[in-house]
């Protein structure tokens, strides 16, 4: 009796988080992928045909999939020698930074890019202050091109890498390092044989998220170029919102091979993951 009251609580307790897997997970998903197989004829391909043998539409996956794996790498980079020098410090300081830095994350979107306007735009402060002072840094690089979204992609990725990174690098224990430096082994020598290879699944982790963030960003670069730069996410908004006539079902195979895309690059992470982990 006791144990049928305690199922039928847990039972209670987890049936808000089902509803809501259901209806903003489940409905939405399966919307979408009815809707791609569907035209006013019923049961159709013809859209994934559409999105396949269309240049300008594999432009945009070229293009987002370039912006998404070069703004995680660069990300990535940063974040490991950031974690690195913030380990040093003491354990109230680390803690003032994480905070800092998860309300960092969460500053994005079309905040993020009017930000950058006001900042990096063409009458921007840093833009008008170079040219006040005659400095040429920014006379070749313009916000709303390809360099000033991979700017924006790269700002909004690192409180996330940062994040990320810090409780793989928090997982290196002391005893290691003091280990490794009885056996005579160098800071280099350690982080080679020992830091890095134990870190490593946890970052080949870190780079998937990272890549399927950007893939899905939209706020961003739709707020700093609106449909003039060829995103996969801006072209889904375009073709569903309409700029000439709406096509939601070529929205929707467009979304769906969107996150075919996403799913592959989690399951080579998952792979190389457990690769890397047999390795050890």
């Amino acid at each position: 009796m006791v144990v049928l009251i305690s199922k039928r609580q847990s039972f209670a307790w987890l049936t808000p988080f089902l509803l809501l897997v259901l209806l903003f997970f489940l409905v939405p998903l399966l919307y979408m992928l009815v809707t791609s197989f569907s035209n006013s004829e019923g049961f159709t391909l013809a859209q994934y045909k559409s999105v396949l043998t269309n240049n300008y539409i594999l432009q945009g996956f070229k293009n987002s999939v370039t912006l998404s794996v070069i703004s995680a790498v660069v990300a990535l980079m940063v974040t490991l020698f950031a974690v690195y020098a913030i380990m040093h410090f003491s354990q109230p300081v680390r803690e003032k930074i994480l905070i800092v830095t998860n309300l960092t994350s969460n500053f994005s979107g079309i905040p993020l890019a009017f930000a950058f306007i006001v900042l990096l735009g063409n009458s921007g402060l840093f833009t008008l202050l170079f040219e006040k002072w005659e400095i040429g840094a920014l006379s070749s690089f313009s916000l709303y091109s390809w360099s000033g979204l991979l700017l924006i992609y790269i700002y909004f990725q690192l409180p996330l890498a940062l994040m990320l990174l810090y409780p793989i690098y928090d997982g290196i224990q002391q005893q290691w390092k003091e280990a490794a430096a009885l056996l005579g082994a160098s800071t280099f020598q350690f982080w080679i044989k020992i830091g890095i290879p134990v870190m490593l699944p946890g970052i080949v982790g870190t780079f998937s998220v990272l890549f399927a963030n950007a893939m899905g960003a939209y706020a961003s670069a739709y707020a700093l170029t609106s449909s003039n730069y060829n995103l996969v996410a801006i072209r889904i908004g375009a073709l569903i919102k309409g700029d000439i006539f709406a096509q939601p079902e070529l929205a929707s195979a467009i979304a769906v091979l969107l996150a075919v895309t996403m799913v592959t690059a989690m399951l080579i992470s998952e792979w190389s993951i457990k690769k890397t982990r047999g390795k050890l």
